[in-house]
């Protein structure tokens, strides 16, 4: 039986907190578990915010922006695009440096440290989910699986789902090409996107985000266990999806 449990309690984050820690001393983890971190906590511990007032806008931004959105806002999103896939009415679908494609780079205003602020992505989000993991076991002695999650979008669905944007301690992608269905023909493409079905069950007992419920422990997984990073997940550019 799989049973996904917020953990609670756990204080506004801030730069330099360390959510291990905080989280640890909260959870009562078993090893084999999988912790699902928000992103937008993780970024608030490592500094990755910006004030508006720090930023001036670039003429590119300006005309991004146009009507609809602060341009210094856009000027944020376009220094963390690595490339613009599509924009319109300052809505900005863009691929990040860690090879994400997502909305505004996944640069968010909402849940910020305070009035005028913008929370980026972390740097290097498996790297976050390998520190949040060792501390745990330091601190815990169990062996855990850490999955860092983002809100995205789906190509022609509506609404947004949780999705592994960092991951440590799992298998992030069962391959199952090669092997037998239950009538023996064998299976030619499927692979599984085990830490973003994660993510997006634990996104399931903190849907409403306005309730302060970043971490969530999910115990029971059978097939989580593993050592990768959800890099893995990202589609190689250029990548023929027929070969």
């Amino acid at each position: 039986m799989i049973a996904i449990t917020p953990v609670e309690g756990l204080p506004e984050i801030r730069q330099g907190d360390d959510l291990g820690t905080l989280i640890a001393e909260r959870a009562q983890l078993e090893s084999g578990d999988v912790v699902v971190v928000a992103q937008k906590v993780v970024s608030k511990a490592e500094g990755h915010v910006v004030s508006l007032d720090d930023v001036e806008a670039s003429p590119h931004a300006r005309e991004v922006a146009g009507e609809w959105c602060d341009p210094r806002e856009s000027e944020v999103i376009l220094r963390e695009a690595a490339r613009i896939v599509r924009a319109r009415n300052s809505l900005v679908i863009a691929e990040t440096r860690h090879g994400f494609v997502c909305a505004s780079a996944g640069v968010d205003h909402s849940n910020a440290p305070a009035e005028g602020t913008l929370v980026l992505l972390p740097v290097d989000p498996d790297a976050s989910a390998r520190r949040i993991r060792e501390t745990i076991r330091e601190y815990t002695g169990k062996d855990v699986g850490v999955v860092v999650t983002d809100s995205f979008g789906r190509p022609f669905r509506r609404g947004t789902t949780d999705v592994a944007i960092g991951a440590a301690g799992i298998a992030p992608l069962v391959d199952l090409r090669g092997r037998p269905d239950r009538v023996g023909a064998l299976l030619r493409s499927t692979q599984v996107a085990v830490a973003d079905e994660i993510a997006g069950a634990a996104n399931l007992v903190r849907t409403d985000k306005a309730e302060g419920l970043p971490v969530v422990v999910v115990r029971g997984l059978r097939h989580a266990r593993g050592d990768g990073s959800a890099s893995e997940l990202v589609m190689p550019p250029g990548r023929d999806l027929f070969r």
